[in-house]
């Protein structure tokens, strides 16, 4: 998949195809249907298929104080994406001078001009152009306008009648409920970063760990999770299975959110390096300890729970 940062004087590769219009943060089981139905259009038309988002998410923009609330930042999703077999991702920036652009010059300049769309699909509750007065049905009437054909998904649910959405996930994981999470992605919530060097404390107690900032992420139930840590090897992740602790380290009164991954029989130097750490299930709540011994006895329990919760969870 090729990733392009602006709409103007795209390749002719990209031009004339099925673009799926959204946000999708978190990519999951609703967007994946969005997604999915521009790429039926586009092989039955055999037209380029097409994913155009934006970064970073609206609300970033404008409510910059709010606390991170992202499930998918760019280089989450854009892995989402592609796993899909997209063609082509087409990455706008969002900022206030962006926001302010009418509903209609954004078909104008960006669909028709710029990617010079054949179909486009978006989702039943996309919104676009200031003050959001672009929706599914301006889409539908500026596309006979212009040219182009337009779909709408409807919203799609699980076998209970629960709508997918971002919201729910995002639910899901302020609970701990991270399998509940994963129905609805389709796939672990994960969290990827670059390892930072820590206290190094728990090499002292025979648990050394791998640590790794949240940054924009959702910052989900704080404690202990089963986790499945990718590591990139060229162009393929190797997934180790492992524990991690999600939290403020209380015991020694930390502040800021960190998260703390040991990893089952793993011997290597990752600082520096990227790690995707996928959640795999709520283990406890993170809890204060009157010292370095009580921390070691919790942590091998918590190991073994762990590998209990893995060995029943099929590999990636």
């Amino acid at each position: 998949m090729r990733i392009f940062r602006h709409y103007e004087d795209l390749p002719p590769e990209v031009k004339g195809g099925a673009v799926a219009i959204g946000n999708f943060d978190g990519v999951h089981l609703g967007h994946q249907e969005v997604i999915g139905e521009a790429g039926w259009i586009a092989k039955a038309h055999r037209i380029p298929w097409v994913v155009l988002t934006f970064e970073p998410h609206p609300r970033m923009v404008f409510m910059p104080d709010q606390d991170p609330f992202r499930i998918t930042p760019f280089r989450i999703k854009s892995r989402h994406v592609e796993a899909l077999e997209v063609d082509h991702m087409v990455v706008l920036q969002f900022d206030k001078d962006f926001a302010s652009r009418s509903a209609e010059d954004f078909i104008k300049d960006v669909l028709v001009d710029g990617l010079a769309a054949k179909h486009v699909i978006c989702g039943y509750d996309f919104y676009f152009g200031a003050k959001r007065q672009g929706n599914a049905d301006m889409l539908l009437h500026k596309g006979r306008e212009h040219g182009f054909g337009f779909t709408c998904v409807n919203p799609v649910a699980d076998a209970e009648g629960v709508v997918y959405s971002s919201t729910r996930v995002r639910d899901y994981l302020i609970k701990g409920q991270v399998r509940d999470a994963w129905n609805v992605i389709g796939s672990p919530f994960e969290i990827e970063g670059r390892v930072v060097e820590g206290d190094q404390r728990g090499r002292t107690i025979g648990f050394p760990t791998c640590n790794v900032e949240l940054n924009e992420y959702l910052k989900p139930k704080l404690g202990v999770y089963a986790i499945r840590a990718g590591v990139d090897h060229g162009t393929h992740t190797v997934w180790h299975d492992g524990v991690a602790n999600i939290g403020t380290r209380p015991t020694f009164d930390k502040r800021d959110i960190l998260l703390e991954a040991h990893l089952f029989n793993f011997e290597g130097d990752l600082y520096g390096k990227h790690l995707r750490v996928a959640l795999i299930d709520f283990i406890r709540a993170e809890k204060k300890f009157t010292g370095l011994e009580e921390i070691k006895a919790q942590i091998a329990k918590d190991c073994i729970s762990a590998q209990e919760i893995l060995k029943n969870t099929k590999p990636f």
